[in-house]
């Protein structure tokens, strides 16, 4: 007899991005994508009040407590956990560290608004503190490749 294997549950996953300022890398990757901050606080709050953690590790961000070093995006349409309000879906998770920037993301997003939008699009994004680093156009299509406010590359098709 032959046992059909069981089938694997899918890893969940976050992209984890190194930052000199986690909130407002948030608060510009939520505006780019159309996400939302995600909100902590609920968790947060709870273990100050058993004393699990120190005031001094948070913050207040839109006018509720925030971990100081961590903030996250999440995209609005998928699930979370309302006690903690970690997204469980697509999220994009910003972390302080004490160095900065040096050198050429080895990873890097792309975002797709359409190539009809993409002039209007790449002005929304500069609006936002983005800037276009170069123009590309190849025979395997064109793109713009743009930095966030610390110079984190990403580019836009």
């Amino acid at each position: 007899m032959t046992q059909t294997p069981t089938p694997a549950t899918p890893v969940h996953w976050k992209v984890v991005v190194d930052a000199a300022d986690p909130h407002a890398q948030a608060d510009f990757w939520a505006a780019a994508l159309h996400y939302v901050v995600e909100d902590n606080s609920p968790l947060i709050e709870k273990l100050l009040a058993a004393g699990a953690v120190p005031e001094a590790l948070t913050v207040e961000s839109h006018g509720r407590r925030a971990w100081s070093d961590l903030a996250a995006v999440r995209h609005p349409d998928d699930p979370y956990e309302e006690e903690s309000g970690t997204g469980r879906g697509r999220r994009l998770l910003f972390q302080r560290v004490p160095e900065e920037k040096t050198v050429k993301n080895r990873l890097h997003l792309d975002l797709h608004p359409g190539v009809d939008r993409r002039d209007e699009e790449s002005a929304r994004l500069e609006g936002l503190g983005a800037r276009v680093l170069r123009r590309v156009e190849e025979p395997s299509g064109s793109w713009v490749v743009m930095a966030d406010p610390e110079g984190n590359e990403f580019c836009l098709h």
